[in-house]
């Protein structure tokens, strides 16, 4: 009875190959993920969907200019027009590529400020977990650096060692902890100088 149990609970508990960074930082991420949203911050998508756009737009130049029905002699006009086309294809591509580079970087959560909260700016998530390394960089900015209500970026280190066993299993009460005492640095206001 008592190995069900055991078991069960096994079962939610997240797991990571060891010998995989790419796993280990998408399991991080995700807990982080958790983390903020439990603390009332609504994750904004608006750049996903920006970049969901230009990608299906990229997507539906290529499909059409691939599967047009007619074959070369009659389908002239419709080439011509795919030619013409082609800069807006690689217009499109480019401003998705420039979105991910100055926006998104490391960032793999935006958020809007929590109801009721005083700030009108979000959180930046980022995060960096370097090939051949054990050490995990969590970094927490304002959305909208610029804004006077904006606090400072607060960052945390730290080896990965320290929240996962030796079966990959994240240690997720551990984790947590540094995680919102992140959050809770970055949400203290700073103290003012006389």
């Amino acid at each position: 009875m008592q190995e069900k149990k055991a078991e069960s609970g096994n079962k939610s508990a997240k797991k990571a190959n060891l010998l995989d960074h790419s796993s280990i930082k998408h399991i991080l991420d995700e807990s982080v993920s958790e983390v903020v949203k439990s603390r009332g911050y609504v994750e904004d998508v608006r750049m996903s969907n920006v970049r969901l756009l230009i990608g299906t737009i990229i997507i539906v130049i290529a499909l059409v200019a691939q599967f047009y029905k007619k074959k070369f002699p009659e389908n002239r006009d419709f080439l011509i027009g795919c030619i013409v086309l082609y800069p807006f294809y690689i217009i499109f591509n480019g401003v998705l590529q420039l979105i991910i580079y100055t926006k998104e970087k490391n960032a793999f959560l935006f958020t809007y400020p929590p109801a009721g909260s005083v700030t009108s700016t979000g959180l930046v998530v980022s995060s960096k977990l370097p090939r051949f390394s054990d050490l995990y960089t969590l970094t927490i900015a304002s959305a909208d650096p610029k804004s006077i209500s904006a606090g400072k970026p607060v960052e945390l280190t730290k080896s990965v060692t320290q929240w996962f066993t030796k079966d990959g299993a994240l240690v997720e009460g551990l984790f947590w902890k540094d995680v919102e005492a992140l959050i809770n640095d970055y949400a203290a206001e700073p103290k003012k100088k006389k």
